[in-house]
């Protein structure tokens, strides 16, 4: 059986022509004009488009005294409706788990869940000679690339040296380092300064971790990174500073070392949506904070000028109001104190969708541009093109109809993220997935759900560089 996506402007990241596109089982085989196949999808006036990558995302994991609500079913329906068909997550190592362990905790969570195609990476918290051993058989393991945090003491962080150590063995492997680059020691300090004189609401998150200890933070990963010859990508980068971090180092010739991505939620919120009446700034408490219209600026420039390669998410969603009607505790555990509420935000859905209308439609970015940050680049950093992230004969068939002119508006109502907030509610977007392809299979069509749990898969990804 075959199927053509019929009379649509293919979009690639490089590329924007009309063409039909033919699909034979879980896979591309052409791209041309009049095709025909055994049954038809019309993309008449509609973009055809590389089904979304989201490299950063927290499904089913535990923090903060709960669990992040989206599972491996409920956050990969969200994502396939907001035209997202594969996203990569993060496996975090328990203290004393070996690599092995630690995926395998992951992939028993997305089995018989998966509903689009996924990965891993592996949060490093507990780096023992064995770990640091067992590093390069993460390419085997098909997850190439491994995360370690500069922020929070005494639960994830790592001091510098088992950072230089991790960024050692990377480099000799071909395994990608990603960092979450704030000051964790220093954050430690303001915290412990602000519980003590009773700075207890939701804005003293985004106080206590100031925009120049992320600044800092970047800078030493990269120089670091530097040192150790080993590839480095800098996670949810949010500010100016950080920014220039970066920047510097591509100019000064590492290029092809040292990435960046931003996160959808940083081109439009500021430390003061954390103050907004009552305890509703919670819904905004993730890490790094939010920061100051002056840096959603220099985040769009970043995008634009190419010294931020990928948008991404941090999807990680908790219950505004949880401990009710069977919901697992959200954010409401920290209302005696900013530092009790779960870090994290929801946001697998509208990514595409904001981008869109307010990166591609106000001119900001390209229509490449826009494809680029959200599917090609994640599918070539992250070691699955051309099999993800194109269309073009030979790729899986992970194909968006995006038709540029629907409009939604967004609201937990409607979108399908298993949480009770959106941080966009009552927000129009103009531009929206009509019919979403998984390797061949339709997930979404006409806002209709026709996937099903357990036929994602687990992608194995190639060595950075590859």
């Amino acid at each position: 059986m075959t199927t053509v996506i019929k009379g649509g402007t293919v979009v690639t990241a490089g590329d924007t022509f009309a063409a039909d596109v033919l699909v034979a089982g879980e896979q591309i085989v052409a791209v041309g004009r009049g095709l025909s196949g055994d049954t038809i999808i019309d993309a008449s006036g509609a973009y055809v488009i590389p089904g979304g990558i989201d490299v950063h995302t927290h499904l089913d994991m535990p923090f903060g005294g709960t669990v992040s609500s989206d599972d491996f079913f409920t956050g990969h329906r969200a994502a396939a409706f907001g035209g997202t068909t594969m996203h990569i997550d993060f496996a975090i190592q328990p203290k004393g788990a070996s690599l092995r362990e630690t995926l395998d905790l992951w992939h028993a969570k997305a089995a018989g869940k998966a509903a689009i195609d996924y990965g891993f990476h592996v949060a490093i918290t507990d780096l023992t000679d064995a770990v640091l051993a067992e590093l390069p058989q993460s390419i085997a393991y098909g997850v190439p690339s491994v995360k370690l945090f500069m922020a929070y003491k005494g639960v994830l962080q790592v001091d510098d040296a088992t950072l230089f150590r991790a960024m050692q063995q990377a480099a000799r492997h071909k395994v990608l380092i990603m960092v979450h680059a704030e000051n964790g020691d220093v954050i430690d300090l303001l915290v412990k300064d602000a519980l003590a004189a009773g700075k207890l609401a939701p804005k003293y998150h985004a106080l206590t971790r100031p925009p120049e200890l992320e600044a800092e933070a970047t800078a030493r990963a990269v120089r670091l990174a530097e040192v150790a010859g080993a590839p480095l990508y800098v996670v949810h980068l949010t500010n100016a500073g950080a920014l220039e971090a970066v920047r510097l180092a591509r100019a000064r010739g590492l290029s092809h070392q040292i990435f960046a991505e931003t996160c959808s939620q940083y081109f439009f919120f500021t430390k003061d949506d954390l103050d907004r009446e009552g305890f509703e700034g919670a819904k905004w408490v993730c890490s790094p904070p939010f920061r100051s219209a002056g840096d959603h600026a220099a985040l769009w420039q970043g995008v634009a000028d190419n010294s931020l390669q990928i948008v991404s998410t941090d999807h990680c969603p908790f219950w505004f109001a949880g401990g009710v009607q069977g919901r697992v505790p959200g954010k409401e555990l920290g209302r005696a104190s900013f530092a009790q509420i779960p870090n994290g935000c929801p946001g697998i859905e509208e990514r595409l969708m904001l981008l869109y209308t307010h990166g591609v439609r106000t001119g900001r970015i390209s229509l490449n541009r826009w494809v680029e940050l959200c599917a090609t680049n994640p599918a070539k950093l992250f070691g699955c093109y051309p099999r993800k992230g194109t269309v073009a004969p030979g790729a899986d068939a992970d194909v968006v109809v995006w038709d540029p002119e629907a409009r939604r508006t967004l609201s937990a109502a409607t979108l399908h993220q298993n949480t009770d907030y959106s941080l966009y509610e009552g927000w129009e977007v103009v531009g929206a997935p009509r019919t979403v392809l998984s390797r061949g299979r339709v997930l979404v069509d006409d806002g209709q759900w026709r996937g099903e749990a357990g036929v994602g898969q687990f992608i194995h990804r190639q060595p950075f560089g590859r």
